[in-house]
């Protein structure tokens, strides 16, 4: 057991120092476990979470077409005609990025609509670092709203089987959807607060024309078939049932696309486009979290925690520690390896697991907009930025941040307790 949990506290550690380094340090932690027999090689194939991997290699093909096709660009013109000045088309969009992202991963979301805004701000000639960072921290809040929102939230679906609607209601209860929105909207405040200054008018443009409408309905066809396959339990293939939807719909776009353009360039470029990084990490953390259960660590977690017999204690704890911890490290790797913790906890108190999967969920979400380098979709924000030719500074983030993840997560971990 001490080998496997210095071989996971050096890999956070050095995530941590070596931020752009961080796929590699995973690849090569997980070689470690697998050579020093930390994890069985024949238990390597069910340590990986095909189904979340399946999910979010799908969804970055789609928004790659998605994106092309200017869909993203007209929905933002379409919200400028709405806006009288720039502060409140500033946090529009990033309420709008917000709203997307519950509903497709975090990091694509930054992906599609950062463009967009650095485009909004040339046009009203105004600063777009806060206005990039805020399309970041909200789609990191609002990913963790639904099941195909954020990494997160499909890893919490699928270690605790809960279906799309689950999000939405669960056991006759609001479920964490309407927690979630409920701290979008005081952080949408909080943003109307920080972006007083910018109240100069916006002039109406010509709305952008969509090239192809084959993307959208193939996102809007995939959303639409998670719902209803979660009804449903699929003998053999129920275990990656969402990722196999989701690949259905990508191919079915990437095909169709490329008959009607009788070329395989649409294949070419979603290729190019594609994130191999992110799968590839994520498929090293299942294999260093399978070994550190492996070994006992998780066990010996549980016993620790475990002196802690108070509901209302254990709850905070669970929702401090992972606002806190996210700040600093991926929340992939921490709730992943969170979830049997919270699991043994709930069981141990004889309660239903939701009120602690839900505190985990929400706070590691919300911690990621503490710091840059907390959230991949900050990571990516920043980037952007970069590549346009703008330093972000530490308290450029956190100004914007810090206020944000305060209201949206106080709200949140009020509601949560008073709902379950």
């Amino acid at each position: 057991m001490i080998y496997a949990l210095l071989v996971f506290v050096l890999m956070y550690a050095l995530m941590l120092a070596f931020v752009k380094k961080r796929v590699y340090i995973c690849v090569s932690a997980a070689l470690v476990m697998i050579t020093l027999g930390l994890l069985p090689v024949s238990k390597v194939p069910s340590a990986i979470n095909w189904n979340v991997l399946l999910m979010i290699f799908a969804t970055m093909g789609l928004v790659s077409m998605f994106v092309e096709s200017k869909m993203p660009m007209r929905l933002a013109d379409l919200l400028l005609s709405l806006c009288s000045n720039s502060r409140l088309a500033i946090v529009a969009l990033a309420f709008f990025s917000g709203f997307i992202s519950a509903f497709m991963d975090n990091n694509a979301t930054v992906l599609m609509l950062a463009p967009v805004g650095i485009s909004i701000c040339k046009r009203l000639k105004i600063n777009p670092v806060p206005v990039i960072i805020s399309i970041a921290v909200s789609s990191n809040l609002q990913g963790a709203a639904t099941m195909v929102g954020d990494t997160t939230s499909i890893l919490l679906a699928s270690y605790a089987n809960m279906s799309f609607l689950d999000f939405f209601i669960l056991g006759g209860r609001p479920s964490v959807f309407w927690v979630v929105e409920l701290g979008a909207l005081g952080s949408v405040l909080v943003l109307f607060i920080l972006f007083r200054n910018e109240n100069s008018p916006i002039e109406k443009t010509m709305i952008t024309k969509v090239d192809d409408p084959l993307p959208s309905i193939m996102l809007l066809g995939t959303i639409v078939s998670l719902i209803i396959v979660s009804f449903f339990e699929l003998p053999v293939i129920d275990h990656v049932k969402n990722g196999l939807v989701c690949m259905f719909f990508f191919l079915l776009c990437l095909s169709l696309t490329c008959i009607k353009r009788k070329s395989l360039s649409p294949v070419r470029k979603v290729l190019r486009d594609m994130d191999y990084s992110t799968p590839l990490m994520l498929l090293a953390l299942f294999i260093v979290v399978s070994a550190i259960t492996e070994a006992g660590v998780i066990d010996s977690l549980v016993l620790l925690l475990k002196g802690f017999d108070n509901v209302f204690v254990l709850y905070s704890l669970v929702f401090l520690i992972s606002l806190f911890l996210s700040a600093f490290i991926d929340n992939i790797p921490f709730v992943a390896a969170a979830l049997p913790v919270v699991k043994s906890l709930s069981l141990g108190l004889g309660l239903e697991p939701y009120l602690l999967y839900f505190a985990l969920l929400c706070g590691a979400s919300l911690g990621g907009n503490l710091t840059p380098f907390g959230a991949t979709a900050n990571l990516t924000a920043l980037g952007i930025l970069k590549k346009e030719g703008y330093e972000v500074r530490l308290r450029d983030f956190m100004r914007i941040g810090v206020p944000f993840t305060l209201c949206a997560a106080l709200i949140c971990y009020v509601t949560l307790y008073l709902i379950w």
